[in-house]
């Protein structure tokens, strides 16, 4: 197991993103704390783990929320020891954000994603690195799609705030890794398993007027394999970037998306 006795935080674990990346966590050995706003849906998520025999417990943490995020943290810490990944998946809403040109776009909708995500980031990495840094050993983890790189339309501020992750991603390990604290963001492009994907492409689709299978089948097209990234894709990437096996991989940004950016 790549992740046995390790010891994992993952905020936003309700959405489809956090959960299938806890499970597979968890299926690699790791105790995974699930958090999100959403009690019920991430006791959901946990029963799953467990009845498939793996560890998992929960909290309700709001990850922009310092406080709640560092004595969350904390309780983590004096009862299992150690936080060895923080993986952040969080997500807002694309409705009022995305699907609008930017001229049309309100000051307040363009940075709601840019500030959101930020802060969010910022605060749950501060606030492992100060455990992880006394140990000398952590993961920080986070995802993109792939407008934080390609310039797309009609993806409003998201795309800027996704590329404030990658710059993040990048100051996080200038400072850190020298003190065992590895930073990885995993870049997939939309995948369309997952909900917010379907009203993304429907945003989109009826933006520019065409059907959301005509913009999903148009998206698909874009990569060299002409098909999205898929969430187990995903998982299988996180599980093995989150390990020892890739203790020499920081600051680093893990292309997933199929050729739709080339490095």
């Amino acid at each position: 197991m790549l992740l046995e006795d390790k010891n994992v935080v993952v905020y936003g674990a309700g959405g489809a993103v956090g959960s299938a990346v806890a499970r597979g966590f968890a299926h690699e050995g790791a105790r995974v704390f699930l958090t999100g706003r959403d009690l019920g849906v991430i006791d959901a998520v946990a029963k799953e783990i467990v009845a498939a025999g793996g560890k998992a417990e929960t909290a309700i943490v709001d990850a922009g929320d310092e406080k709640a995020v560092t004595e969350h943290l904390d309780a983590v810490v004096h009862d299992a020891g150690s936080i060895d990944v923080s993986f952040n998946a969080i997500g807002i809403s694309p409705r009022g954000l995305q699907g609008i040109p930017l001229a049309d776009l309100p000051v307040e909708n363009f940075l709601r994603p840019i500030t959101t995500y930020s802060q969010a980031h910022f605060v749950t990495a501060k606030s492992a690195a100060r455990h992880m840094i006394a140990r000398g050993s952590g993961v920080i983890m986070m995802h993109t799609p792939e407008p934080a790189r390609l310039p797309l339309p009609l993806v409003g501020g998201m795309s800027v705030g996704w590329a404030a992750l990658e710059g993040l991603n990048r100051a996080l390990s200038a400072e850190w890794a020298q003190y065992g604290v590895r930073t990885i963001c995993l870049r997939t492009t939309g995948m369309v398993e997952t909900p917010v994907i379907d009203v993304v492409y429907g945003l989109h689709a009826d933006a520019l007027g065409i059907t959301k299978e005509q913009f999903t089948s148009a998206a698909g097209a874009m990569s060299h394999r002409k098909r999205p990234t898929t969430l187990a894709e995903l998982t299988d990437a996180a599980v093995f970037l989150a390990s020892d096996r890739a203790s020499a991989m920081t600051g680093t940004v893990a292309n997933l998306t199929g050729g739709i950016i080339v490095d």
